[in-house]
């Protein structure tokens, strides 16, 4: 129904109170986002912060709840088949930069909202326009295909590649040495 925005979903025979606030739905991408889980284990996950009652779902309907919970994620569409080649955002990364252009849109600090809707919040989220986060996107976008920066981006990239380049899961391992080392050394 147009304007309704799910806070169940219906699996088997039976609805089941889902998570919707975009919050939960943030932990989710953080699963889907780690290269060091499975399909399987990211599915589960999913499941498991999606539906409160996952355990009540007979085993022969998890197919169907992993594809309803798939279709929710998704804002009411199928996931795409193929995944994009090149990761443009980064939701852990980029929650510096991608919090402030959604309050832009809002008009609010959404984080301290006690609710928002995960499809409310994908909809502040597309409708994000300039400003640092969508330079950001736009500059992993051209790298990813291969075009040219123009003078001023070029520039951007050079004092920001900190926001720009996503890290690696071997430069966040690095990352966190480095700080458990520098702790140790002020903690002496």
């Amino acid at each position: 129904m147009i304007g309704i925005l799910p806070k169940s979903l219906e699996v088997g025979d039976r609805e089941y109170e889902i998570r919707s606030d975009f919050r939960d739905i943030l932990r989710i991408y953080s699963a889907f986002q780690d290269e060091s889980l499975t399909p399987r284990e990211k599915a589960y996950i999913c499941l498991a912060n999606l539906f409160p009652d996952v355990k009540e779902i007979p085993q022969e309907d998890m197919q169907e709840a992993v594809d309803k919970a798939y279709w929710f994620v998704g804002g009411g569409k199928a996931p795409h088949a193929e995944p994009e080649k090149e990761k443009l955002i980064d939701w852990q990364q980029d929650e510096s930069i991608i919090f402030p252009a959604v309050n832009k849109v809002a008009g609010t600090e959404v984080r301290e909202t006690d609710y928002m809707h995960w499809w409310t919040f994908l909809g502040l989220f597309g409708e994000v326009g300039d400003g640092l986060f969508s330079a950001v996107v736009n500059i992993r976008r051209k790298k990813a295909q291969g075009k040219s920066l123009d003078k001023h981006e070029k520039e951007f990239y050079k004092k920001n590649r900190h926001l720009i380049d996503i890290k690696t899961p071997e430069d966040i391992e690095a990352e966190a040495e480095l700080n458990k080392v520098l702790s140790e050394l002020i903690e002496e």
